[in-house]
């Protein structure tokens, strides 16, 4: 919901933050891209937004509500991607003989890892990439694969989706 429909709807109330938060709030690991509406949301309106979801997690004030569906897009949406992706992985692991228990142990290790590894290096994402790409190796091999298959892209686009999607939902919502 747009806050110029917000606010028209609650009588032209101005202090209002738009918030969108993503479903790892639910254990504290979650992030939520917030917006203020007008010069009206105080420093400590700002604060209080921040304490509240910031103990379920991180937040990022971005500049101009447009941003919102580019937030939503990424982070609203991005823990199905994760998920989807975990699926794929999975469903690989169990055809390659594993059992189901350590295809999941595996998989969400590895997921975890690699995104804390991202999280607390230094290393711009390809650069760790890279370090665990070996020439002529398995993983090189898979990489050629998903670049043969245009995943990046498939997962660019997909993303474009959701932004197009956030947006026509703002319309919609914004209808009388």
């Amino acid at each position: 919901v747009r806050l110029a429909n917000l606010s028209k709807w609650l009588k032209g109330h101005t202090r209002l933050v738009r918030a969108m938060p993503n479903t790892p709030a639910m254990i504290g690991e979650g992030v939520a891209g917030l917006f203020p509406f007008s010069k009206a949301v105080t420093r400590e309106d700002r604060e209080q937004t921040e304490t509240i979801l910031g103990a379920v997690g991180a937040t990022v004030w971005i500049t101009d509500e447009s941003q919102m569906d580019a937030v939503t897009a990424i982070s609203g949406s991005g823990p199905a991607y994760v998920f989807y992706f975990i699926e794929a992985v999975e469903d690989a692991a169990r055809e390659l003989g594993l059992p189901v228990q350590i295809a999941h142990q595996l998989v969400l290790n590895t997921f975890t890892g690699a995104a804390r590894l991202a999280s607390s290096s230094p290393d711009p994402v390809a650069v760790l990439r890279e370090r665990v790409t070996s020439k002529g190796g398995t993983t090189e091999r898979a990489l050629a694969s998903m670049a043969k298959d245009e995943v990046k892209e498939a997962i660019i686009r997909a993303i474009h989706a959701a932004n197009e999607r956030g947006k026509e939902l703002g319309e919609e919502l914004g209808k009388e």
